[in-house]
């Protein structure tokens, strides 16, 4: 339902009742009939917002603006793919004693400490990294290079590409970027002859991906109108679950074949997907109009909604923006200003805490899968599926959820959960299972909604940039994530007594941030700082005045 722009165009002070309205409510404010107006906005009282304006002509969810917004969010699914695939691929595979070996040689043996000869791979030595490459018996930081490698790659990458979609890739070309270069690594991975150019690979794929979350997050929420913008956010989620669920049903599918065919299979798909976003996909109307490209933000916006041609660029050419912040963006300036605001530097701080808390147990629990005594793809598929009432949660109660308390009480349980699965006995082994999936579970739920709280804690000049920062601290986690899964390999739960004190010391940190619930958009720093000022001022809001300095 469209929010009637045209019939608070005469008001002065209707700015601030929406906000009040809106805050109160997060259901659109709905208009009431009255005779049109003949030209309500060549002498306006009142300008509108740009968030206000999208509305008028996007604010209902067409089918154009459906598949735009599921095709960019199609992306999830190769990164997850990409993301998880080594635990298929640098896992551990089975063993058996052969008959040449001794009364020492028992399937619960040191694998390093028997005789050659006495033992064997139960399948083909190809079936995985560590048995073509002969790793089981190297040290912890080699096993974990691979997997380390691909997350300080996400680190690097997130750096030298974060700002590039606010600035002057935008949100298209650099999805786009992103899957390529991931997709042709995946590629290329299949020739890899030893664990260093392996490895050297999965960094570059790291570096390839470190975007591709971000963006697509980004560009499909700015295609929609507010009242679609949480659902579509979650979609992405859902996509990354159906990405991560695939994982475990090909790797099964191909076990006794090759491990470089895992990653033929997951990238050759993901290249032929870099087509369709190039012709396809269409620019974020915000970003374009941000940058002054107002005749590409018009024609976008002709293609994904109802508009009235007539007097669309009219709509458009009132509005004003802060030259500097705006059209004269260069590489890493987005980040100076977010450093320069005090609010936004201890929003930006905080945020990143507890992402680096939530990507630690994110990453780090399918990883460390392959120590505990079950099925390894039953324990993948089961870890993937439980992403599923994760994203439903925040798929039909976001709405309803107050962020910063969500946040907080999932990473808790997460922590909880996680510390009681070293506490407990050998003799709880399916309990601790539960145990695990629940707090996999509770940081799948505060993974998800701490990327919607982002969206909303920042303004559309630096969200894309201030959003690649926090998935940064989020794979940042994950880069400690393998060296620790290997140190805990003698004692499968002793990673995740780890884990939970990371995420409950982390998600503490919430408490520092604002509620934006039922909130607008804002697309300058200014903006929202006005937005702050009014909503102190006022006395009324969600607590978010005292959050400006």
């Amino acid at each position: 339902m469209r929010p009637a722009i045209r019939e608070h165009l005469h008001h002065p002070t209707h700015k601030h009742k929406h906000k009040l309205t809106y805050m109160a409510d997060s259901t659109p404010l709905l208009s009431q009939s009255h005779p049109a107006d003949p030209e309500p906005l060549l002498i306006p009282k009142h300008l509108p917002s740009l968030d206000e304006t999208f509305e008028r002509y996007i604010g209902d969810f067409g089918w154009a603006q459906l598949l735009q917004a599921f095709l960019v969010s199609f992306a999830w699914v190769f990164d997850a793919q990409q993301t998880f695939i080594s635990v298929f691929t640098d896992a551990e595979p089975p063993w058996h004693c052969t008959e040449l070996g001794t009364e020492l040689c028992t399937s619960v043996s040191n694998i390093c400490q028997l005789p050659k000869g006495s033992w064997a791979w139960d399948r083909a030595a190809d079936t995985s990294i560590v048995s073509e490459w002969t790793l089981v018996c190297a040290g912890s930081i080699i096993k974990s290079l691979p997997a380390s490698s691909f997350f300080t790659g996400c680190m690097v990458g997130g750096l030298v590409l974060a700002t590039l979609a606010d600035s002057s890739f935008g949100r298209k070309n650099m999805l786009f970027f992103s899957c390529l270069l991931m997709s042709a690594t995946g590629i290329l991975t299949i020739f890899s002859p030893n664990v260093w150019i392996y490895s050297g690979f999965r960094f570059l794929s790291g570096f390839g991906r470190a975007t591709i979350g971000t963006c697509a997050i980004v560009l499909s929420t700015e295609l929609v109108g507010k009242r679609w913008r949480s659902q579509v956010g979650v979609c992405g989620f859902f996509l990354f679950t159906l990405g991560f669920l695939s994982l475990p049903a090909i790797a099964y599918l191909s076990r006794s074949s090759s491990w470089r065919y895992l990653y033929l299979w997951t990238s050759v798909p993901a290249s032929l997907y870099c087509v369709l976003v190039h012709f396809f996909v269409r620019e974020s109307p915000r970003w374009l109009l941000v940058r002054g490209r107002k005749e590409e933000a018009v024609a976008t916006l002709k293609s994904i909604g109802a508009v009235n041609n007539s007097s669309f660029t009219l709509s458009f050419s009132g509005l004003p923006f802060e030259e500097e912040e705006t059209t004269n963006l260069h590489l890493y300036s987005v980040i100076s200003i977010l450093l320069e605001k005090r609010w936004a530097l201890r929003r930006l701080s905080a945020v990143m805490t507890v992402g680096f808390g939530v990507g630690m147990v994110y990453y780090g629990m399918p990883l460390a899968l392959g120590n505990l005594p079950f099925n390894l793809y039953w324990n993948v598929t089961f870890n993937a599926l439980s992403e599923l009432p994760a994203s439903l949660i925040a798929f039909f109660f976001i709405e309803r959820l107050n962020r910063k308390s969500s946040v907080l009480v999932f990473t808790m349980t997460s922590g909880v959960c996680s510390i009681m699965c070293v506490v407990m006995g050998e003799e709880w082994a399916s309990l601790k299972i539960g145990l695990e999936l629940v707090s996999f579970f509770s940081t799948c739920t505060a993974f998800d909604i701490l990327l919607i709280y982002t969206i909303e804690l920042f303004p559309t000049c630096v969200r894309n940039s201030a959003m690649a920062m926090v998935r940064q601290a989020l794979v940042f986690g994950g880069v400690f994530c393998p060296v620790i899964v290997e140190i805990g390999r003698g004692n499968g739960y002793l990673s995740y007594g780890v884990f939970g004190v990371v995420i409950i010391s982390c998600g503490l940190f919430v408490g520092c941030l604002p509620e934006t619930k039922g909130g607008t958009l804002c697309d300058t720093m200014e903006e929202e700082e006005n937005k702050q000022r009014a909503g102190s001022g006022s006395g009324t809001g969600t607590g978010t005045g005292s959050s400006l300095a």
